[in-house]
């Protein structure tokens, strides 16, 4: 088969590609030293065939009058299908295509509305949520990651960088603060590669994290301070439930998390992260309009919550770039509750319809633990 010049548009969407084939990876950093991912499209054009025998890279290109130059950074290793990808995994997210490592995983139940389930095994639905039917949970693993602080810039308008926040120590019951460039993963998000490099990923954390030994597959192994903070942080950043219900070709994923509960005017107020991410399926370009939130708490209160777009925004999900991913808050004078609602999403000739979102329990931890001691080492 001839060489195939894999080229690819600015973030667009990465393609599943054939596990019979390895492919280099290619970046390209445009003439100010960031960098621009550009994502190889994952079809030959001399064949048709998906992957293709030839190697596929990332493009790195220097600030030269003749254009850009190409650096190879990487090569795809095999997906795993079983199993699990171990601490110091380079990998390209195959939506948002940034490069990451994995740090370490977590092991969830995934409740997928889009599978009709047995009757055991079950989670029910929470009072007065749409529809009826009940969910059976699935282990699914995810990973916590960190992003390379190079990509950070081109996936900002489609997946936010500062998402997974926490709970401040101070007297501020309303205060958060984030850690940059940290993500969950899903398993089959991963697309991963390896690389020659002692350093690949930049990030302020990296080399605090993880340790180069080339004995070692993947070469990166975790040191002290990673094994410390996750310890000290597990409450607020296990994953533990996941929540997923696809409408007309538009998938909803949602990820609760309990970050704490602080006292405020004499009483207790409970917090949580939830993380969605909307994901079009199909070929039609829509565009989210309005949310509709309804958050029933333990309290016996119901809220109802409307408004324009999303965290300020009213994203177009398209073929080319089909996937937007947010986080927002929640805080309840309860320990436990539910949320469930809509988005109003609008086609190009102007209709509406309307996208459930999965209803999901917002559950504290029982044995409640000290607050978070803050983004120290």
């Amino acid at each position: 088969m001839a060489a195939c010049a894999l080229r690819r548009g600015l973030l667009s969407g990465v393609s599943k590609y054939s596990r019979k084939h390895s492919h280099r990876i290619l970046s390209v950093t445009d003439s100010n030293i960031s960098f621009d991912v550009y994502k190889p499209r994952l079809q030959c054009r001399a064949c048709g065939l998906l992957g293709g025998v030839q190697q596929k890279r990332f493009m790195s290109s220097r600030n030269r009058p003749e254009g850009k130059i190409l650096e190879a950074v990487g090569v795809f290793e095999a997906v795993k299908q079983h199993g699990k990808y171990e601490t110091g995994q380079l990998f390209l997210h195959s939506v948002f295509g940034y490069r990451g490592i994995v740090l370490f995983p977590w092991h969830a139940r995934l409740y997928d509305r889009d599978i009709t389930p047995p009757v055991s095994d079950s989670k029910p639905e929470p009072p007065g949520a749409h529809g009826s039917k009940e969910v059976k949970g699935k282990t699914h693993t995810y990973y916590q990651v960190l992003i390379d602080t190079r990509d950070c810039p081109h996936i900002s308008q489609r997946s936010q960088t500062e998402a997974v926040t926490f709970l401040a120590n101070h007297d501020d019951s309303r205060a958060l603060y984030a850690i940059p460039g940290l993500d969950y993963v899903s398993h089959e998000d991963i697309l991963p590669y390896n690389s020659a490099e002692q350093v690949p990923i930049q990030h302020e954390l990296f080399e605090r994290f993880l340790m180069y030994n080339p004995a070692k597959s993947p070469p990166f192994t975790p040191r002290d301070t990673l094994k410390a903070w996750q310890e000290k942080n597990h409450p607020w950043l296990e994953l533990s439930d996941v929540h997923r219900e696809t409408t007309e070709n538009i998938r909803v994923t949602v990820i609760p998390f309990y970050m704490g509960v602080r006292e405020a005017q004499n009483s207790h107020v409970y917090w949580w992260r939830y993380c969605i991410r909307l994901e079009n399926l199909g070929s039609e370009v829509v565009q989210l309009r309005e949310r509709h939130w309804r958050i029933f708490s333990l309290s016996g209160t119901l809220e109802t919550v409307r408004g324009r777009g999303v965290v300020g925004r009213e994203p177009v999900l398209s073929k080319e770039q089909p996937a937007f991913q947010y986080s927002s808050h929640v805080s309840l004078q309860a320990p436990s509750g539910h949320m469930w609602g809509t988005f109003r999403i609008e086609r190009t000739d102007g209709s509406h319809f309307d996208v459930r979102i999965p209803p999901f329990s917002l559950e504290s931890n029982k044995d409640d633990k000290a607050p978070p001691a803050g983004y120290t080492f």
